[in-house]
């Protein structure tokens, strides 16, 4: 077990006729690029284990942008994604490769991305689970936001209020209604992580899209694209 890690492949694509470079997200090294030797011949017997969604024990050597991996093996099998659920696991990974910093541990996000896994494997609604994980990874992102009190006046939110939202301030209490705004019922259950009705969902939705925009830049995230049926738009 020595110099093993816990580890899950996020992407993977062929490097020259019989190697892959893979992207992971590794418990004690966060996320790294690795050079898997042969991981393509047919003989190979990483070629099944190296998917997505399997946790993994891994291990590398050498430094520099593409360490080369030298063992993996599965901890166990990998968690069942069907149909539609499979978008959402790939919409997680494709947000923890563009977000995350290289070789930057994030131990305590490992367990978020462990844990909406287990979550999407077991759900037929996807979204609360993906709200949660949105929130986790921003929170360990630095990004901290008062959701429980108006910025301005420095009192707790009222339900039956709106407040708008403003970048690196938080929410101040306003009339003015848009895509910004948010009632302080919506704020609280944003806050608790308890999204029980469409419209929560829906806030925490916007929200999220809204705070995730900055790391994001301007490329849209391919697996989004999935979600959007053939011919149709969805305008997002």
């Amino acid at each position: 077990m020595e110099g093993l890690q816990r580890c899950f492949v996020l992407h993977s694509r062929p490097y020259s006729e019989t190697s892959l470079i893979l992207d992971v997200f590794s418990e004690d090294s966060g996320r790294l690029t690795l050079l898997s030797k042969g991981a393509r011949r047919k003989r190979s017997n990483l070629k099944g284990a190296l998917q997505p969604f399997t946790p993994l024990f891994m291990k590398w050597s050498g430094k520099g942008s593409m360490p080369i991996l030298t063992h993996a093996e599965p901890i166990s099998i990998g968690l069942p994604m069907r149909s539609y659920i499979l978008y959402s696991a790939m919409y997680v990974n494709e947000l923890l490769a563009r977000v995350l910093e290289t070789n930057t541990p994030y131990p305590v996000l490992f367990l978020d991305y462990l844990n909406v896994l287990r979550e999407l494997a077991q759900a037929e609604n996807p979204e609360p689970a993906l709200r949660r994980f949105e929130l986790a990874l921003l929170q360990h992102l630095g990004y901290g936001i008062d959701f429980l009190h108006c910025a301005g006046s420095g009192l707790p939110v009222d339900d039956t209020m709106t407040y708008n939202y403003r970048e690196q301030l938080g929410f101040i209490a306003s009339l003015k209604m848009g895509q910004l705004t948010f009632t302080g019922e919506q704020l609280k259950a944003v806050a608790a992580r308890r999204f029980e009705t469409p419209d929560q969902l829906r806030a925490a939705k916007r929200f999220t899209r809204i705070a995730l925009k900055p790391y994001l830049g301007g490329k849209p995230l391919k697996s989004r694209e999935l979600f959007i049926p053939r011919g149709r738009s969805t305008g997002k």
